[in-house]
């Protein structure tokens, strides 16, 4: 009984974060309930309550179903004894530009977080778990990027902590376009060919070439 209790639990909560996406997507966040997630979900108000602490908490929840597989992607960049990092930095960024491409929810909650979300006091804690997520992105661009230089023996042009954020403000920038508009551009093939230029003009190249 315990188990199959846990199970339903389980099922409550996925059942409303699936529920808050559809909503979020086609209203926005401000303009979307809690109450009116827990009537699309089946539920009540009471059981959202049991599982987030508010609006915040639930969106934040959403947000992690479909972040930890690019943050499991991107992680591949962080073996420091790797013979090649810049195909590695290549390699984890191109994967998670399929994984956006070519997931359905990974794409509806990536462009709901930057589509459809205002920071109203509401979501403070929303727009918190933005930056600390950039700042880990940056971090691990920075970390990357030292081993690439480190390992061709050559020093970067400009500082690294730059270097980084220019490579993140870089792919966070193509999301963002391509989530506004799909058929504007192939987001993998153009993702693929400003981050090899991107990374060309920093001096580096890969053993197994780019472009």
């Amino acid at each position: 009984m315990a188990r199959r209790t846990k199970a339903d639990a389980q099922a409550t909560r996925a059942a409303l974060l699936d529920a808050a996406e559809q909503l979020f997507q086609a209203r926005g966040v401000s303009r979307t309930s809690l109450n009116d997630i827990a009537v699309a979900a089946g539920t009540t108000r009471g059981a959202i309550y049991w599982h987030f602490k508010d609006k915040a908490d639930l969106f934040n929840a959403m947000m992690d179903r479909v972040t930890l597989p690019l943050e499991q992607t991107l992680n591949l960049t962080q073996e420091e004894c790797s013979s090649d990092p810049v195909a590695d930095i290549r390699h984890a960024m191109l994967e998670a530009l399929r994984l956006i491409a070519t997931d359905a929810q990974t794409r509806r909650v990536l462009y709901i977080a930057t589509h459809q979300v205002e920071y109203t006091e509401e979501l403070g804690d929303v727009q918190k778990r933005r930056l600390a997520v950039h700042g880990e992105c940056v971090e691990r661009n920075c970390r990357s990027l030292a081993q690439a230089f480190a390992r061709q023996g050559i020093a970067p042009p400009v500082p690294l902590e730059c270097a980084a954020h220019g490579l993140q403000a870089l792919v966070e920038g193509l999301v963002q376009r391509w989530l506004f508009d799909a058929q504007a551009f192939d987001l993998l093939h153009t993702g693929r060919s400003v981050i090899d230029v991107y990374l060309r003009g920093l001096g580096l190249r890969s053993q197994l070439g780019l472009g």
